[in-house]
């Protein structure tokens, strides 16, 4: 059974987390996993069947990868997604530096995620929410470069069935050059604008198809026409829409080890 890496929504989010984490989520997965192309960097906490536990960041993928499932299983595993702009004040390194990468929380450079990487050792769930809360909270707030960049990604991303504005666009709303947007989201997101909205409207695509008709799917998410979906899906995920949701898939391979700072 092939089953895709998209998250499952977890209790609530602390409002006190909410300038740090958008989203805390749980992934399950079958003998084989499609991890679909993402734009956040997650710190991720997993629990093994021995109860052993680690914790990693896991930067943006910009293409989906296929994965065997491995002979070790995991008891538990939750993501927390960083929120734009989160990583360097959190980890000490730019989002940029962890695309494609998976690295271990207690290897990056600042006290706050060697402290987390810690509290992941040693706490439940509950327990580790609650630590963040207090660990998060007492830092200070984002600054105007921080708000900024999260209005940007806000007008970039599908939410409902309102599309994704177009980069030129958002530059101009927020009285700034495209370059200098260019820039605020290498640092902060790790992908430029224009790969950021790719990759959003490829998840929109495989969050909708089961329940909408392509073309009209093609519409809502804000591609030129059904011909420019399937195009920019068989980029990012390897195969077309309907190969992709039919099971005819790339072929999986062994998950690699992760990257050491």
């Amino acid at each position: 059974m092939t089953t895709t890496a998209l998250p499952e929504p977890a209790p609530p989010l602390p409002d006190a987390l909410r300038p740090w984490i958008t989203e805390i989520a749980t992934v399950t997965g079958g003998e084989s996993v499609a991890h679909a192309p993402d734009t956040a960097t997650k710190l991720v906490v997993r629990v093994h069947e021995d109860g052993r536990r680690d914790a990693l960041v896991i930067g943006p993928r910009t293409r989906a990868s296929y994965h065997r499932a491995g002979t070790e299983r995991l008891a538990s595993c939750v993501q927390l997604h960083l929120a734009p702009g989160a990583a360097r004040p959190l980890l000490g390194v730019a989002a940029a530096d962890l695309v494609g990468r998976a690295v271990p929380l207690g290897n990056l450079p600042t006290h706050t995620a060697r402290q987390l990487a810690h509290d992941t050792t040693d706490l439940e769930a509950k327990e580790l929410i609650d630590r963040l809360t207090r660990t998060l909270g007492r830092l200070p707030l984002p600054d105007s470069r921080g708000r900024l960049l999260r209005a940007a990604v806000d007008a970039l991303s599908m939410r409902g069935d309102r599309p994704p504005a177009q980069v030129k666009d958002v530059a101009r709303e927020l009285a700034v050059s495209e370059r200098q947007l260019r820039n605020l989201f290498a640092e902060g997101v790790g992908l430029s604008p224009k790969h950021y909205a790719r990759i959003d409207r490829v998840r929109t695509v495989l969050a909708q198809a089961p329940t909408a008709r392509w073309a009209d799917l093609a519409a809502t998410a804000g591609y030129y026409d059904q011909a420019h979906m399937t195009s920019d899906f068989r980029t990012l995920m390897g195969v077309p829409p309907r190969s992709f949701f039919t099971g005819r898939l790339p072929e999986a391979r062994p998950c690699q080890a992760f990257d050491r700072l």
